[in-house]
């Protein structure tokens, strides 16, 4: 099978920056173990505390708030069954289109889920929050919000700063996953309300295998792994210095060649363009805020597994939306969550830009669209 030549998946997983690289080559040529006392210890301790403070300050987080993890899914669940356990809530609150992550932690702390709606731009119903926590209020229990910053299907950004306001001076607890704003978004943890956020280094250009949990003072016996005590007790396990050490280099420089690339100007041309082929195109969320990367769209009638087969082979890589779920059979959750009908769904596809995307990316990726349609509604008797 030919290797797609042109990648365009980046909400999946962005390319390795060189940056990141390099510094993870450097990591790999020492050795030891980084809570040794040693030099040699000392050496990989520096990496990695160099690399906390990378990362906290892309995140608006203090140094000491930032607990890594080897996984934003790993942090998620740490935030979530962790904080349960910590904050000995009664139960939990989620939107209908959290990622699968969110979804499944909550699940597993076997307490009471409530799970608010999106509207149909794809918006968290702040009203269901608000009579969620009312409720609570009214049987003396106390919930853990759970939220994404923006949605990883649609680019959809929610109203956190809204839901912040209605858990920040209750005795509720919010957590937010902030894995696609990270980098993108300033996040400013350090002033804002969120106890706890999620995020992930393979997003911004970073290596997989590695996120971080950013906590608040308060919530630091919110504990998954206990181990030997890394990470200031927060999670145990030997640290994957040669990762966080590509994390920390990644936040560095992402946010500086994210913006160069321009991709919310590529955006806007890719659905213009689309448009011009299939005037029919539907762009999930579109009347929403969107952080500008990520387009969600279908042509009614030409589902995305007939599509993303006929780019593939042009060598041009886009989804179907989340890649812990793309390959599973059935709809989009999220689009389910939007009231979009399943056959328009069977349709989703997901274009995500970063910091390698270019014009010429584009245009390539414009052309194999045109040819794929073309090819489609050539076969069905319509025109393009």
């Amino acid at each position: 099978m030919r290797q797609s030549a042109i990648y365009l998946d980046h909400n999946a997983s962005a390319p390795l920056l060189p940056e990141a690289r390099a510094a993870m080559v450097a990591a790999l040529d020492l050795s030891g173990n980084p809570s040794s006392v040693h030099g040699h210890g000392r050496a990989l301790r520096n990496l990695i505390e160099t690399a906390r403070g990378q990362v906290a300050k892309l995140s608006g987080a203090e140094r000491g708030q930032v607990v890594f993890t080897g996984s934003a899914t790993e942090a998620i669940t740490q935030a979530i069954v962790g904080g349960a356990k910590a904050f000995k809530v009664d139960g939990i609150v989620v939107s209908a289109g959290e990622h699968m992550a969110v979804l499944k932690a909550a699940e597993a702390t076997g307490l009471p889920v409530a799970k608010a709606g999106l509207d149909e731009d794809g918006l968290i119903r702040i009203e269901e929050i608000g009579a969620a926590l009312a409720k609570a209020d009214a049987a003396e229990q106390r919930l853990l919000v759970c939220v994404h910053l923006v949605n990883n299907e649609t680019g959809v950004m929610q109203p956190v700063e809204r839901i912040e306001v209605l858990v920040g001076p209750t005795p509720h607890h919010l957590f937010v996953d902030a894995v696609q704003g990270f980098g993108k978004l300033g996040l400013k943890f350090a002033s804002r309300a969120p106890d706890m956020m999620a995020i992930s280094a393979h997003k911004i250009g970073g290596p997989a295998g590695v996120g971080a949990l950013l906590v608040k003072g308060h919530a630091d016996q919110a504990r998954l792994i206990p181990g030997g005590g890394q990470e200031q007790g927060r999670r145990g396990g030997t640290e994957s210095a040669p990762a966080i050490a590509g994390f920390g280099a990644a936040a560095e420089a992402f946010a500086s060649r994210f913006y160069e690339a321009n991709v919310s100007a590529l955006i806007r041309v890719a659905e213009d363009g689309m448009r011009a082929v299939a005037p029919d195109l539907v762009v999930f969320g579109e009347k929403a805020d969107r952080i500008g990367n990520a387009s969600n769209f279908a042509v009614p009638g030409l589902k995305n597994s007939v599509a993303m087969m006929g780019l593939d082979l042009l060598g041009l890589s886009v989804s179907s939306g989340s890649a812990c779920s793309s390959g599973k059979v059935g709809p989009s959750h999220v689009l389910a969550a939007m009231g979009v009908k399943p056959e328009l769904a069977e349709c989703a596809m997901r274009l995500s830009l970063g910091w390698s995307s270019t014009t010429d990316d584009v245009e390539a990726f414009l052309k194999g669209f045109g040819e794929v349609v073309g090819r489609h509604r050539s076969r069905h008797g319509r025109a393009a």
